[in-house]
């Protein structure tokens, strides 16, 4: 068989290295987006829910109990950002 026919297996071997660290990159930057989304939309969320507060669409109890549940979100996803954070430093 011709050299030709075992270059393409041959570069594929070389660069493995390479296309595996770029798509462990693509992986981690795409996890990023989505917890930075996660945070964005819940402070989102708790904007609007005391814009609606402040206009006197909902009731103070209401705006309380979901602002509660809110604010625990987001805590916990810093809370799991920070775990991640350090048991990847582990």
């Amino acid at each position: 068989m011709p050299f030709t026919f075992y270059l393409p297996m041959l570069l594929k071997l070389i660069f493995a290295p390479v296309t595996g660290i770029g798509w462990i990159a693509e992986q981690i930057q795409e996890r990023a987006e989505a917890e930075l989304d996660d945070t964005e939309n819940l402070s989102k969320r708790l904007l609007a829910l005391q814009l609606a507060f402040d206009m006197g669409d909902i009731p103070e109890d209401e705006f309380e109990a979901q602002e509660e549940e809110l604010l625990l979100a987001i805590q916990a996803l810093e809370d799991q950002r920070a775990a991640d954070m350090l048991q990847s430093m582990a």
